[in-house]
Parts: C-alpha cells; sequence; structure tokens
C-alpha cells in the first residue's frame, strides 16, 4: 500500500475503501463479487464498505498507451481519488491492471493508501513458483508496454513472460467489453495459457480484469492467480484491520 495508514472505524467498525471503477463495468462488479464472498457476514454490518465510482468515461488507456491518441487518463483518475477521499473513502483500490501505469497519480493526489494490485499479485505469483522460474501474465498489450508488472515482478527476483500473440489477445479483451465473455475468448486465452506453461512459466497471473471473467478457460497444467483475487482480499483485509 502507499499512503497515510488511516486508523479502525469507531467500536472496531470495518473501514471504508473507495472504489475507482468503470474500467470496466463488469470487472468492478466482479470485485464487489469477490469482496461480498470473502467476508462471513450473519448480517449486512458484517461487509466491506465501499464507496464505488463506476466511471466509464475514464479516457481509454489502450488508447493513450497502446494507440498514443487518446486523452490522458491520469487527470481523471486523480479527481477520482480525490472524490472517492471526500466521500469518506480510508483507502482506495482499482480493479484495473493497465490503469495501476497512473499509480503515482493516484498516490499523489489524495493522503489516504492505494492498494497496488500489481504489487501484492507479484508476491503472491513469487510464493506460489519454483525458485528461478519465470511468471506467466496473460494482459492487455498495454501492460507489457508500460511495464507495471514487469517491475512488480522484478522487485520480487522474477522475470514475466507475456502471451506471445498480443493481437488475439487484445482482440479477446476488446470482444469481452462490447459482448461479455464468450467460447472465442475463451479459446484465445487457453491458447496464451498453454503458450506460457510451454514456456515454463506454470504460474500465471491473470492480470487483466476482463480475462478475469475467463480465468477457469486457462490450460490445464497452468497455475492462475488473478490479480482481482489478491485485490479483493486485500479490501477485506484492510477494511477488518488485519496486517498489511
Amino acid at each position: 500500500m502507499a499512503g497515510a495508514a488511516t486508523g479502525a472505524g469507531a467500536a472496531g467498525a470495518p473501514r471504508v475503501v473507495g472504489v475507482l471503477g468503470g474500467m470496466g463495468p463488469q470487472a468492478t462488479i466482479a470485485l464487489m463479487a469477490r469482496v461480498l464472498d470473502l467476508v462471513p457476514a450473519r448480517d449486512d454490518a458484517d461487509h466491506v464498505p465501499l464507496i464505488v465510482d463506476s466511471n466509464t468515461q475514464v479516457p481509454s488507456r489502450i488508447k493513450a498507451i497502446l494507440e498514443g491518441d487518446g486523452a490522458d487518463p491520469a487527470p481523471v483518475l486523480a479527481a477520482m481519488a480525490r472524490r472517492l477521499q471526500a466521500a469518506g473513502a480510508q483507502a482506495l483500490a482499482m480493479p484495473c491492471n493497465t490503469a495501476h501505469f497512473y499509480g503515482d497519480s493516484i498516490r499523489g493526489a489524495v493522503d489516504i493508501p492505494f492498494v497496488d494490485m500489481l504489487a501484492l499479485a507479484a508476491r503472491a505469483a513469487d510464493r506460489a513458483a519454483v525458485p528461478g522460474a519465470p511468471i506467466g501474465v496473460l494482459a492487455s498489450p498495454a501492460v507489457r508496454r508500460t511495464r507495471v508488472l514487469e517491475r512488480a515482478l522484478a522487485a520480487v527476483g522474477r522475470r514475466a513472460v507475456y502471451g506471445a500473440d498480443e493481437a488475439a489477445l487484445l482482440g479477446a479483451i476488446r470482444s469481452i467489453k462490447a459482448q461479455g465473455p464468450d467460447a472465442a475468448a475463451a479459446a484465445v486465452l487457453r491458447g496464451a495459457s498453454a503458450g506460457l506453461c510451454a514456456a515454463g512459466a506454470e504460474v500465471q497471473l491473470v492480470a487483466c480484469t476482463e480475462f478475469s471473467l475467463l480465468k477457469d478457460a486457462l490450460a490445464a497444467q497452468a497455475y492462475a492467480i488473478d490479480t482481482m483475487d489478491v485485490l479483493a482480499r486485500a479490501v477485506v483485509d484492510f477494511s477488518k484491520g488485519a496486517p498489511q
């Protein structure tokens, strides 16, 4: 996490987490559902309080990073962060891997912690993989271009290996955004996963929130770690006051 620490709520109440969402909307809903499922609640009050900004108008990260002709998402993300803090969020989470490229803009806009999904996922992958093995990455080509996950893995002494057919992966992402997960997108993901296994990267990070909707489609021998699952666990731990 980054940012100033915040205390637990009165009488042990769970702390409020703000979600920078809308990238895409299904992924935002999926994160909320996974947070919900992680809490053994007996009543509404046992659950994690979330303030969600599902801002579907955040400029395209693909256009800005890959195509170079899109508006800069950073000011919009910073404004979202400020709104969430003003609304009472005590930490921020963002279920978009590519948008973590703009993490410094988010951190600089607020004085509450930002849960770094990629750093946490890299640590989880390092714990799961055999010594010296590379970590497979199933993600948007923008994640490779920005090297955000590559740096997170390097920090734990691991090398990233990416899916070979970036055009197919990007096409699958766009298809899922347009019409939801389907058999064609699943086939693309399964093929990329098999290629990573052949390259010695059996531990694979599902590092695209669209692919999180198809994580069961990976090759049989792959050990999948979904960055969204890692984020959901961190959100619950923060809210409930577990050590970070």
